[in-house]
Protein backbone atom coordinates (compact mmCIF):
# COMPACT_ATOMS: atom_id res chain seq x y z
CA UNK A 1 0.00 0.00 0.00
CA UNK A 2 1.54 3.29 -1.10
CA UNK A 3 0.80 6.65 0.44
CA UNK A 4 1.42 9.95 -1.28
CA UNK A 5 4.26 12.27 -0.35
CA UNK A 6 2.96 15.79 -0.48
CA UNK A 7 3.22 19.15 1.21
CA UNK A 8 -0.56 19.23 1.21
CA UNK A 9 -1.55 18.49 4.80
CA UNK A 10 -4.84 16.89 3.75
CA UNK A 11 -2.97 14.17 1.87
CA UNK A 12 -0.51 13.36 4.63
CA UNK A 13 -1.64 10.86 7.23
CA UNK A 14 -0.71 12.02 10.71
CA UNK A 15 0.53 9.26 13.01
CA UNK A 16 -1.25 8.70 16.31
CA UNK A 17 1.21 9.59 19.04
CA UNK A 18 0.92 7.27 22.04
CA UNK A 19 3.19 9.64 23.99
CA UNK A 20 0.35 12.19 24.26
CA UNK A 21 -2.15 10.53 26.62
CA UNK A 22 -4.42 13.57 26.88
CA UNK A 23 -4.92 13.64 23.12
CA UNK A 24 -5.49 9.91 23.07
CA UNK A 25 -8.05 10.13 25.88
CA UNK A 26 -9.91 12.81 23.96
CA UNK A 27 -10.06 10.62 20.85
CA UNK A 28 -11.28 7.60 22.80
CA UNK A 29 -13.89 9.72 24.60
CA UNK A 30 -15.07 11.31 21.34
CA UNK A 31 -15.49 7.87 19.77
CA UNK A 32 -17.37 6.61 22.83
CA UNK A 33 -19.78 9.57 22.82
CA UNK A 34 -20.36 9.40 19.06
CA UNK A 35 -20.94 5.68 18.85
CA UNK A 36 -23.10 5.48 21.99
CA UNK A 37 -25.34 8.19 20.52
CA UNK A 38 -25.68 6.19 17.30
CA UNK A 39 -26.50 3.06 19.28
CA UNK A 40 -29.16 4.93 21.26
CA UNK A 41 -30.64 6.36 18.06
CA UNK A 42 -31.51 2.95 16.71
CA UNK A 43 -28.46 0.87 15.83
CA UNK A 44 -29.08 -1.41 18.82
CA UNK A 45 -32.50 -2.38 17.46
CA UNK A 46 -31.10 -3.26 14.06
CA UNK A 47 -28.30 -5.20 15.69
CA UNK A 48 -30.69 -7.17 17.89
CA UNK A 49 -32.92 -8.11 14.95
CA UNK A 50 -30.15 -9.62 12.81
CA UNK A 51 -27.80 -11.26 15.32
CA UNK A 52 -29.45 -14.09 17.18
CA UNK A 53 -28.29 -16.32 19.97
CA UNK A 54 -28.25 -20.09 19.88
CA UNK A 55 -32.03 -20.49 19.93
CA UNK A 56 -34.69 -20.32 22.63
CA UNK A 57 -34.74 -21.44 26.23
CA UNK A 58 -37.56 -22.39 28.59
CA UNK A 59 -38.83 -19.57 30.81
CA UNK A 60 -42.00 -20.68 32.68
CA UNK A 61 -45.45 -22.21 32.35
CA UNK A 62 -48.72 -20.31 32.47
CA UNK A 63 -52.43 -21.20 32.10
CA UNK A 64 -53.60 -21.87 28.56
CA UNK A 65 -55.38 -18.98 26.84
CA UNK A 66 -57.59 -19.15 23.73
CA UNK A 67 -55.41 -18.76 20.66
CA UNK A 68 -52.30 -20.38 22.17
CA UNK A 69 -50.54 -22.95 20.01
CA UNK A 70 -51.61 -26.38 21.29
CA UNK A 71 -48.07 -27.62 20.54
CA UNK A 72 -46.84 -25.50 23.46
CA UNK A 73 -49.04 -27.32 26.03
CA UNK A 74 -47.05 -28.80 28.91
CA UNK A 75 -48.85 -32.11 29.30
CA UNK A 76 -47.15 -33.06 32.58
CA UNK A 77 -48.22 -29.84 34.34
CA UNK A 78 -51.64 -30.06 32.69
CA UNK A 79 -52.14 -33.58 34.06
CA UNK A 80 -51.13 -32.51 37.58
CA UNK A 81 -53.23 -29.34 37.66
CA UNK A 82 -56.26 -30.64 35.83
CA UNK A 83 -56.37 -27.60 33.52
CA UNK A 84 -54.18 -26.88 30.49
CA UNK A 85 -50.87 -25.06 30.91
CA UNK A 86 -48.47 -23.95 28.18
CA UNK A 87 -44.71 -23.51 28.13
CA UNK A 88 -43.22 -20.08 27.57
CA UNK A 89 -39.85 -19.59 25.95
CA UNK A 90 -37.51 -16.63 25.55
CA UNK A 91 -34.82 -16.05 22.99
CA UNK A 92 -31.47 -17.32 24.21
CA UNK A 93 -29.22 -14.33 23.61
CA UNK A 94 -26.03 -16.05 24.71
CA UNK A 95 -24.08 -14.42 21.90
CA UNK A 96 -20.42 -13.56 21.42
CA UNK A 97 -19.34 -10.80 19.06
CA UNK A 98 -15.68 -10.94 18.12
CA UNK A 99 -13.74 -8.33 16.16
CA UNK A 100 -10.53 -9.10 14.27
CA UNK A 101 -9.00 -5.72 13.47
CA UNK A 102 -6.06 -5.15 11.13
CA UNK A 103 -3.57 -2.73 12.73
CA UNK A 104 -0.87 -2.87 10.06
CA UNK A 105 0.84 0.26 8.79
CA UNK A 106 -1.49 0.88 5.86
CA UNK A 107 -4.35 1.65 8.27
CA UNK A 108 -2.50 4.78 9.42
CA UNK A 109 -3.28 6.53 6.16
CA UNK A 110 -6.07 8.95 5.38
CA UNK A 111 -6.50 11.69 2.82
CA UNK A 112 -9.67 13.06 4.41
CA UNK A 113 -10.51 14.17 7.95
CA UNK A 114 -10.18 10.65 9.38
CA UNK A 115 -7.60 7.89 9.07
CA UNK A 116 -8.59 4.36 8.13
CA UNK A 117 -7.39 3.37 11.61
CA UNK A 118 -9.79 5.86 13.22
CA UNK A 119 -12.64 4.63 11.04
CA UNK A 120 -11.90 1.06 12.12
CA UNK A 121 -11.87 2.18 15.78
CA UNK A 122 -15.26 3.93 15.45
CA UNK A 123 -16.89 0.96 13.74
CA UNK A 124 -15.43 -1.40 16.35
CA UNK A 125 -16.79 0.83 19.12
CA UNK A 126 -20.24 1.08 17.54
CA UNK A 127 -20.58 -2.68 17.16
CA UNK A 128 -19.20 -3.26 20.65
CA UNK A 129 -21.57 -0.84 22.41
CA UNK A 130 -24.49 -2.31 20.46
CA UNK A 131 -23.42 -5.75 21.69
CA UNK A 132 -23.19 -4.53 25.29
CA UNK A 133 -26.62 -2.91 24.97
CA UNK A 134 -27.98 -6.36 24.12
CA UNK A 135 -26.07 -8.05 26.96
CA UNK A 136 -23.75 -9.85 24.54
CA UNK A 137 -20.09 -10.53 25.14
CA UNK A 138 -17.53 -8.65 23.04
CA UNK A 139 -13.98 -9.79 22.32
CA UNK A 140 -11.30 -8.75 19.88
CA UNK A 141 -7.96 -9.51 18.31
CA UNK A 142 -5.57 -7.00 16.78
CA UNK A 143 -3.56 -8.48 13.92
CA UNK A 144 -0.94 -7.68 11.29
CA UNK A 145 1.24 -10.51 10.00
CA UNK A 146 0.63 -12.21 13.37
CA UNK A 147 -1.67 -12.03 16.36
CA UNK A 148 -0.72 -8.80 18.15
CA UNK A 149 -3.27 -8.79 20.98
CA UNK A 150 -6.11 -11.06 22.08
CA UNK A 151 -8.92 -9.67 24.25
CA UNK A 152 -11.19 -12.46 25.55
CA UNK A 153 -14.96 -11.84 25.31
CA UNK A 154 -16.32 -9.74 28.17
CA UNK A 155 -19.41 -7.68 29.00
CA UNK A 156 -17.62 -4.54 30.16
CA UNK A 157 -17.49 -0.92 29.03
CA UNK A 158 -13.83 -0.75 30.07
CA UNK A 159 -13.15 -3.67 27.73
CA UNK A 160 -14.53 -1.68 24.78
CA UNK A 161 -12.57 1.44 25.70
CA UNK A 162 -9.37 -0.55 25.87
CA UNK A 163 -10.10 -2.01 22.44
CA UNK A 164 -10.58 1.46 20.94
CA UNK A 165 -7.41 2.74 22.59
CA UNK A 166 -5.36 -0.21 21.34
CA UNK A 167 -6.59 0.19 17.75
CA UNK A 168 -5.57 3.85 17.78
CA UNK A 169 -2.07 3.40 19.19
CA UNK A 170 -0.94 -0.09 18.19
CA UNK A 171 0.75 0.16 14.80
CA UNK A 172 2.57 -2.91 13.53
CA UNK A 173 5.97 -2.60 11.92
CA UNK A 174 5.38 -5.68 9.79
CA UNK A 175 3.44 -6.23 6.59
CA UNK A 176 -0.08 -7.64 6.61
CA UNK A 177 -0.73 -11.39 6.47
CA UNK A 178 -4.36 -12.01 7.37
CA UNK A 179 -4.25 -15.71 6.54
CA UNK A 180 -1.56 -16.28 9.14
CA UNK A 181 -2.89 -13.84 11.74
CA UNK A 182 -6.51 -15.01 11.54
CA UNK A 183 -5.43 -18.65 11.86
CA UNK A 184 -3.60 -17.77 15.10
CA UNK A 185 -6.65 -15.87 16.37
CA UNK A 186 -9.08 -18.70 15.68
CA UNK A 187 -6.92 -21.11 17.68
CA UNK A 188 -7.53 -18.88 20.72
CA UNK A 189 -11.24 -18.25 20.07
CA UNK A 190 -12.98 -21.24 21.60
CA UNK A 191 -16.67 -20.30 21.33
CA UNK A 192 -18.71 -19.70 18.21
CA UNK A 193 -19.12 -15.99 17.46
CA UNK A 194 -20.41 -13.35 15.11
CA UNK A 195 -16.99 -12.50 13.72
CA UNK A 196 -16.24 -9.12 12.14
CA UNK A 197 -13.01 -9.01 10.15
CA UNK A 198 -12.02 -5.34 9.73
CA UNK A 199 -9.19 -4.48 7.32
CA UNK A 200 -8.27 -2.50 4.23
CA UNK A 201 -7.17 -5.80 2.62
CA UNK A 202 -4.17 -4.16 0.96
CA UNK A 203 -1.40 -6.47 -0.19
CA UNK A 204 -2.43 -9.35 2.06
CA UNK A 205 -3.53 -12.95 1.49
CA UNK A 206 -7.06 -13.40 2.83
CA UNK A 207 -8.75 -16.35 1.09
CA UNK A 208 -7.74 -18.92 3.72
CA UNK A 209 -8.71 -16.50 6.49
CA UNK A 210 -12.23 -16.13 5.07
CA UNK A 211 -12.73 -19.88 4.68
CA UNK A 212 -11.47 -20.73 8.17
CA UNK A 213 -13.48 -18.00 9.84
CA UNK A 214 -16.72 -18.85 8.00
CA UNK A 215 -16.39 -22.58 8.66
CA UNK A 216 -17.35 -22.12 12.31
CA UNK A 217 -18.34 -18.50 12.82
CA UNK A 218 -20.87 -16.05 11.41
CA UNK A 219 -18.45 -14.00 9.30
CA UNK A 220 -18.90 -10.34 8.40
CA UNK A 221 -16.09 -8.82 6.29
CA UNK A 222 -15.67 -5.06 6.77
CA UNK A 223 -13.50 -3.40 4.12
CA UNK A 224 -12.31 0.10 5.12
CA UNK A 225 -10.80 2.26 2.40
CA UNK A 226 -9.68 5.76 1.54
CA UNK A 227 -10.24 7.38 -1.89
CA UNK A 228 -6.47 7.56 -2.39
CA UNK A 229 -6.25 3.78 -2.07
CA UNK A 230 -7.51 3.55 -5.64
CA UNK A 231 -6.53 6.94 -7.07
CA UNK A 232 -3.21 7.98 -8.52
CA UNK A 233 -2.69 11.63 -9.49
CA UNK A 234 -2.85 11.76 -13.28
CA UNK A 235 0.51 13.52 -13.43
CA UNK A 236 4.10 12.35 -13.75
CA UNK A 237 6.22 11.58 -11.90
CA UNK A 238 4.54 10.64 -8.60
CA UNK A 239 6.66 9.86 -5.55
CA UNK A 240 5.09 7.19 -3.31
CA UNK A 241 6.01 5.59 -0.01
CA UNK A 242 4.87 2.13 1.01
CA UNK A 243 2.90 2.57 4.24
CA UNK A 244 4.18 -0.72 5.68
CA UNK A 245 7.71 -1.25 4.35
CA UNK A 246 8.44 2.53 4.09
CA UNK A 247 10.09 1.96 0.70
CA UNK A 248 9.99 4.80 -1.83
CA UNK A 249 8.96 4.48 -5.46
CA UNK A 250 8.36 6.68 -8.49
CA UNK A 251 5.50 5.91 -10.89
CA UNK A 252 4.05 7.61 -13.94
CA UNK A 253 0.57 8.54 -12.79
CA UNK A 254 -0.50 9.89 -16.15
CA UNK A 255 -0.25 6.46 -17.78
CA UNK A 256 -1.09 4.27 -14.77
CA UNK A 257 -3.95 6.12 -13.04
CA UNK A 258 -6.82 4.49 -14.95
CA UNK A 259 -5.35 0.96 -14.75
CA UNK A 260 -4.60 1.40 -11.05
CA UNK A 261 -8.20 2.40 -10.30
CA UNK A 262 -9.57 -0.56 -12.29
CA UNK A 263 -7.24 -2.99 -10.53
CA UNK A 264 -8.27 -1.77 -7.11
CA UNK A 265 -11.96 -1.99 -7.96
CA UNK A 266 -11.48 -5.53 -9.28
CA UNK A 267 -9.67 -6.49 -6.06
CA UNK A 268 -12.54 -5.13 -3.98
CA UNK A 269 -15.08 -7.07 -6.02
CA UNK A 270 -13.02 -10.23 -5.51
CA UNK A 271 -12.99 -9.66 -1.74
CA UNK A 272 -16.77 -9.24 -1.68
CA UNK A 273 -17.32 -12.22 -3.96
CA UNK A 274 -15.20 -14.54 -1.82
CA UNK A 275 -16.85 -13.35 1.40
CA UNK A 276 -20.27 -14.21 0.00
CA UNK A 277 -19.12 -17.54 -1.49
CA UNK A 278 -18.02 -18.80 1.92
CA UNK A 279 -21.37 -17.73 3.41
CA UNK A 280 -20.32 -14.44 4.95
CA UNK A 281 -21.50 -10.85 4.64
CA UNK A 282 -19.60 -7.88 3.22
CA UNK A 283 -19.58 -4.17 4.13
CA UNK A 284 -17.51 -1.50 2.36
CA UNK A 285 -16.82 1.66 4.37
CA UNK A 286 -14.90 4.73 3.19
CA UNK A 287 -13.19 7.54 5.06
CA UNK A 288 -14.90 10.15 2.85
CA UNK A 289 -18.46 8.95 3.50
CA UNK A 290 -20.65 8.48 6.61
CA UNK A 291 -20.43 4.89 7.75
CA UNK A 292 -23.79 4.69 9.52
CA UNK A 293 -25.94 4.47 6.33
CA UNK A 294 -23.83 1.52 5.13
CA UNK A 295 -24.25 -0.28 8.45
CA UNK A 296 -28.00 0.36 8.46
CA UNK A 297 -28.20 -0.95 4.89
CA UNK A 298 -26.34 -4.06 6.00
CA UNK A 299 -28.71 -4.62 8.95
CA UNK A 300 -31.77 -4.23 6.71
CA UNK A 301 -30.43 -6.58 4.01
CA UNK A 302 -29.51 -9.21 6.58
CA UNK A 303 -32.89 -8.94 8.30
CA UNK A 304 -34.71 -9.46 4.98
CA UNK A 305 -32.56 -12.49 4.24
CA UNK A 306 -33.27 -14.04 7.63
CA UNK A 307 -37.03 -13.58 7.12
CA UNK A 308 -37.13 -15.55 3.88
Amino acid sequence: MFSFLSKNKAETAPQVNPAVPVDLMRKVRRIEITTKRLVNEGVAGGYHSVFKGRGVEFSEVRPYQPGDDIRSIDWNVTARMGVPFVKQFVEERDLTVFLIVDVSGSLSFGSRSILKRELAAEVAALLSFAALRNQDRIGAALVSDHLELFLPPRRRRSHVLRLVREILVRTSEGVTDLDRAVAATLRSLKQRAVLFLISDFVATPYSTAFKRAASRHDLVVVDVSDPRDSELPSTSPVLLRDAETRELGIVHGRSLAADFARDRERERQEIESLARRVGGDFIHLRTDRPYLPELVKFFEARRRRLQR
